[in-house]
C-alpha cells in the first residue's frame, strides 16, 4: 500500500500538530485565492467590458459599512449583480458540489475514476429531473419544488444499482474498486440518456427545458435557482464533510477499516447518499456536466495527498473556479454565440480519462 495514503489514516503526534496545520490551511488559502481571482475575471469579462477596480468597487458597496462613490453607468451595475454575479456563484457552488461529489465517490470505492459522470449518477438525477419536468406536478421555473427530489431519486437509485452490479460480478470481492465499478455506470447512464432522449421527443412543449440538462449550462442561471439548490449542497456537503477522516480510514480494504472501528456499510450508506445529493443538486441549476468530479480531485490530489481532510476543502475550491472559467471560456470564446459548457467540460475530460486510463490501476487499485 502507497505508503502516503497510510499516513493519512494515522494522527499526527502532538509535536507536528502546528505544522499539520499550516499544511493544511496553505493550500486551502491558495485555493481560496485562485477562486476570487478567476471570479473577478469572470464578473469584467462579457459583452460588455467592465474594469476590474470598478466590478471590486461595485461588489465592495454593497457590503454592509463600505460606501464606495463611483461614477459608472447604471446599466453596469445591473450588469453585475443581475447577469454575471448570479452565473458565476451558480457555476462556482455546481463546480463545488461536482468536484466534492467526485472525491466522495473516489474516497468510497477507492477507484481513481470514480465521479458522478462517470457512474451515471449525473444521468440518473438528469433522468429524474426530466420525469418531474413532464409531469404535471407543480415547478417553478422547471428547476425547483420537485426537481430536485426527483433528481436525487434518480442519483440514489442509479449508484445504487451501479454498486451492486460491481458487488455481483464474478472476482469482485468487495465491489468497491474494479473496472466494472466504471463499465456499469457507463451502461446504466446509456440507458437513462435514452430515456431523457426519448421524453424530450414525446413531451412536446414541455420537454424543450430538458435540453438544457443535457447539455449543460448557465445560461439560465438566478438567484432563485441558486437558494434553492444551496441548502441540498450544503446539506450533502455537511455529511461528507463529517466522514472525512472515515474516507481516510477507507482506503484500507474492508476488514481492516471495521478492525479500526469503522462501520463501513453505515458509512459508506452516508456518505454515497451526502455526495448523490449534491451531485443531484448540481444537476437540478445547470444539467449533466462531466468529468468535473474527475478532473478537479486529480488535480487536488497531486497537491494535498489523500488526507481527505485537507482534500476535500482545496477540491471543493479547485472545481468552483475551474467551472466558473470554464463557463466563461463558453460566453466569450463564441461570442454572441454560446457554447455548452457541458462540451468544453467533456472536451478536455475525455483525453484526461484516457490519460488515467494508461497511467493508473483501475482494476484493483490506485
Amino acid at each position: 500500500m502507497n505508503v502516503e495514503r497510510v499516513d493519512a489514516v494515522v494522527e499526527a503526534p502532538s509535536v507536528w500538530v502546528r505544522l499539520a496545520a499550516s499544511a493544511r490551511v496553505g493550500p486551502t488559502f491558495g485555493a481560496a485565492l485562485l477562486l476570487a481571482a478567476v471570479a473577478l475575471i469572470a464578473i469584467t469579462q462579457g459583452a460588455a467590458d467592465i474594469p476590474a477596480r470598478t466590478a471590486l468597487g461595485l461588489l465592495l458597496d454593497r457590503l454592509p459599512f463600505i460606501t464606495i462613490e463611483q461614477d459608472v453607468p447604471a446599466t453596469w451595475d445591473r450588469i453585475v449583480f443581475d447577469v454575471r454575479l448570479p452565473r458565476i456563484v451558480a457555476a462556482g457552488l455546481v463546480g463545488a458540489a461536482l468536484s466534492y461529489s467526485g472525491t466522495s465517490y473516489q474516497g468510497v470505492f477507492r477507484n481513481p475514476l470514480a465521479d458522478p459522470f462517470l457512474l451515471g449518477v449525473a444521468s440518473g438525477a438528469g433522468f429524474g429531473a426530466a420525469i418531474a419536468i413532464v409531469s404535471p406536478l407543480p415547478s417553478s421555473a422547471y428547476g425547483f419544488g420537485w426537481v430536485p427530489i426527483f433528481a436525487f431519486a434518480g442519483a440514489i437509485a442509479t449508484v445504487s444499482l451501479v454498486y451492486a452490479a460491481a458487488r455481483s460480478a464474478p472476482g469482485s470481492a468487495s465491489g468497491s474498486g474494479g473496472a466494472t465499478l466504471i463499465l456499469a455506470g457507463v451502461a446504466l447512464s446509456a440507458v437513462l440518456s435514452a430515456g431523457i432522449s426519448f421524453m424530450l421527443l414525446t413531451g412536446g412543449e414541455l420537454a424543450q427545458p430538458i435540453l438544457s440538462f443535457i447539455f449543460g449550462g448557465f445560461n439560465t442561471a438566478s438567484w432563485e435557482r441558486v437558494a434553492a439548490a444551496l441548502p441540498y449542497i450544503v446539506g450533502g456537503g455537511i455529511v461528507v464533510t463529517l466522514h472525512s477522516r472515515v474516507m481516510n480510514v477507507l482506503q484500507l480494504d474492508r476488514e481492516q477499516a471495521a478492525q479500526l472501528g469503522v462501520n463501513v456499510t453505515r458509512s459508506t450508506l452516508f456518505i454515497l447518499a451526502g455526495a448523490s445529493l449534491m451531485a443531484a443538486a448540481a444537476v437540478s441549476v445547470a444539467g449533466i456536466i462531466g468529468f468535473v468530479g474527475l478532473i478537479v480531485p486529480h488535480s487536488a490530489r497531486m497537491i494535498v495527498g489523500w488526507d481527505h481532510r485537507r482534500l476535500l476543502p482545496v477540491a471543493a475550491l479547485g472545481g468552483a473556479s475551474f467551472l466558473i472559467a470554464a463557463d466563461l471560456v463558453s460566453r466569450t470564446l463564441l461570442a454572441p454565440q454560446e457554447i455548452p459548457v457541458g462540451v468544453l467540460t467533456a472536451m478536455l475530460g475525455g483525453p484526461f480519462f484516457l490519460y488515467l486510463l494508461r497511467t493508473r490501476r483501475v482494476d484493483g487499485g490506485r
